[in-house]
Parts: structure tokens; sequence; C-alpha cells
């Protein structure tokens, strides 16, 4: 969502004058992610909470 609402404002389109908005909301997420891991003591990504790919999935 940050990434769009960057892009919005900054009016980019295509590619390229994306990358700026992209790199910016990345940010912004990783903050918030970092952030939220610090305040709750648990991490948010683990190898037990993402989701398989399709290839897995039909393994089973």
């Amino acid at each position: 969502m940050s990434t769009r609402q960057i892009a919005e404002t900054e009016k980019a389109n295509g590619l390229w004058e994306n990358k700026s908005p992209a790199h910016k909301g990345g940010k912004i997420a990783k903050n918030a992610r970092l952030e939220l891991e610090e305040k709750t003591g648990k991490k948010v990504v683990t190898g037990q909470n993402f989701l398989k790919s399709k290839e897995q999935k039909k393994i089973k």
C-alpha cells in the first residue's frame, strides 16, 4: 500500500519510474516488520509460516 501511494504521489508510470517508489515502499515495509518483531519478541517470517509453492503442495 505504501509503494502504491508513493507511486501515485510521484505520478510514476512505467517500470523505470516505479523503481524509486518500489524501493521507498520496501524500506517502509522492512522497518514495520522489524519494529513489530522488536515489540513482540517474535519473528514475523519463519520456516513454519510461509506459503509453499504449487509443486511442493503436489508432492504431498
